[in-house]
């Protein structure tokens, strides 16, 4: 009987998810777990995307302003199309995706100048965020209101790691300006963090915390503590009836 129940143990556990099945992007940990990062010291200006939302004032133009606008509408700001545009009063529509805000500010103004005399635009990103997910006490979206963060202040935001982060393996994904997603690793536990962790995150990056192996391993019981218990009952009958055949 303890045999049986040896083997049935050894199968359930082994059988069970592997660490990889609780850590997302596990290859590119493994790819770049000796990447060094250096922190980003070069001028940034985000630079606008579809879908995102813009607040515009024009001065001494109210009329012209999303806070009118917005009366019309549930949703705060203006949105850019899935192609790029944005859809303003007079000019109808202006194209303003991959501009930066300064960029995009003298294009309206200039747009606006057949119909004002002097125009005087501001505009602003409503929606810029990063993303954090994994072993942190509040994962979800960071508002990036400085254009962009430290990687240490977006997961002071976030409330810190949790007891079962790895403090070795903080994934950053920027995507920049194209289409290929750059991950890195950062870790934080030896003397060149103070360098690493100073990488700038900025608006649509993902940080992700993984799990340590000692969450890992608590996850694996607790999927298979259920088992177990099942086990556990299906065989008592049998053991108690042993029990009493000693006697």
């Amino acid at each position: 009987m303890k045999h049986i129940l040896l083997t049935i143990m050894i199968i359930v556990f082994y059988g069970c998810s592997s660490k990889d099945d609780y850590i997302l992007f596990n290859q590119v940990e493994k790819s770049q777990n000796n990447q060094i990062l250096k922190p980003l010291n070069i001028e940034f200006e985000y630079r606008i995307l579809p879908h995102d939302r813009i607040s515009l004032i024009v001065y001494k133009h109210p009329e012209l302003s999303t806070t009118s606008i917005e009366n019309m509408q549930e949703e705060k700001g203006l949105l850019v199309n899935s192609k790029g545009f944005l859809r303003l009063p007079l000019i109808h529509k202006i194209k303003i995706s991959g501009l930066t805000q300064t960029e995009a500010e003298e294009k309206i103004s200039n747009a606006y100048r057949t119909y004002l005399k002097h125009p005087d635009v501001q505009l602003e990103v409503l929606n810029k965020r990063a993303y954090v997910i994994g072993e942190v006490r509040r994962a979800g979206e960071i508002e990036l209101k400085n254009e962009r963060l430290s990687l240490l202040q977006v997961l002071a935001l976030a409330g810190d790691l949790t007891d079962g982060a790895n403090r070795k393996s903080i994934l950053v994904f920027k995507s920049g300006d194209t289409k290929k997603v750059r991950a890195s690793v950062v870790d934080l536990t030896n003397s060149k963090s103070l360098i690493t962790a100073n990488l700038m995150i900025e608006p649509n990056d993902i940080v992700y915390v993984m799990p340590n192996d000692m969450k890992v391993f608590n996850n694996k019981i607790s999927e298979i503590a259920p088992i177990f218990n099942l086990i556990g009952s299906v065989l008592n009958p049998f053991l108690t009836l042993k029990i009493l055949s000693d006697q």
